[in-house]
């Protein structure tokens, strides 16, 4: 890094999927400790409640409605942000969903819908920040998950997208900090299951409604990790004790691994039939709660 990272009260920061879960996390925090937000998501209603709710807390914020599977409009996002402030210091690709269902169950519609959200709309989101990020030095943070590194069964096409995403930033990685020596920084986070809506906005393909494994981590811990990468340069960041088991497991007893993998597949089912089993991959479903039911 050539340029040191600024403190996040001088950063103008751009989170994607911020209406829910770690992205309104990550900008709650963010707001709290002074950074300008840029804020996209799908839904404009809960968008617009969003960012006049920091606005009412003397917190700047701009909203911008959003489907990062679509080029176009993440330059919008981009555009936005030069519009109100003038720049970029921290792009965070946070957008994602997943899919409960055999890898065998899930339709190809349904699954190219996944990586058009989380693989390609993290590519999109990388390859629009990078020249405003070049310019003045910056952050390039993307969300990736303990699934980028260990497959998990149930979540087979989500496990690959996040494999995908991991492919793409390390090799980016290389080419911008390494190849090009430009003052970017290029991090992967990849949180353990976090205390998020995640489950009850996936496509379900099971008879039972989703929920994730024990123990989650706060959405806030998992910013508070996203924020750290925006002021000190950082290459892989994990959040939680069991992702970093769980990572060292795979790697050291892969065949252990595969059988114990075995167990995650009640662990991911609650004991009632599905609720909305179509979720939000194809429209926003997001209503401004950062944690899953039972939280806030």
């Amino acid at each position: 890094m050539s340029s040191p990272l600024k403190p996040l009260n001088r950063q103008v920061i751009v989170i994607t999927g911020a209406t829910s879960g770690i992205g309104l996390a990550t900008a709650q925090e963010a707001a709290k400790q002074g950074a300008q937000l840029v804020l996209a998501a799908r839904g404009a209603d809960v968008l617009d409640a969003v960012v006049a709710r920091f606005n009412a807390l003397g917190q700047e914020a701009v909203g911008v409605v959003a489907d990062v599977s679509e080029r176009a409009q993440v330059e919008r996002i981009a555009e936005a942000a030069i519009a109100r402030f003038g720049r970029i210091d921290t792009w965070v690709n946070n957008a994602g969903s997943t899919i409960y269902g055999r890898v065998d169950e899930v339709s190809e519609a349904d699954a190219r819908r996944l990586f058009d959200i989380n693989f390609w709309g993290m590519v999109h989101g990388s390859l629009v920040a990078l020249p405003h990020l070049k310019r003045q030095g910056g952050a390039l943070i993307n969300l990736g998950s303990e699934a980028s590194e260990v497959a998990i069964p149930m979540q087979g096409m989500y496990s690959a997208s996040k494999h995908a995403v991991k492919g793409f930033t390390d090799a980016l990685r290389i080419e911008v900090e390494q190849l090009d020596e430009a003052p970017v920084s290029v991090t992967l986070i990849e949180p353990t299951a976090v205390d998020t809506p995640l489950p009850q906005h996936a496509r379900n393909y099971m008879d039972r409604e989703p929920k994730l494994p024990s123990p989650q981590v706060d959405p806030h811990q998992v910013a508070a990790a996203i924020l750290h990468a925006a002021v000190v340069p950082m290459r892989t960041v994990r959040v939680g004790m069991m992702a970093d088991i769980d990572v060292m497991m795979d790697r050291l007893l892969p065949g252990v691994s595969d059988r114990l993998a075995v167990f995650q597949v009640p662990r991911q089912q609650q004991d009632c039939p599905p609720r909305n089993p179509d979720g939000s991959l194809y429209a926003s479903r997001a209503d401004g709660r950062i944690y899953g039911p039972g939280g806030v």
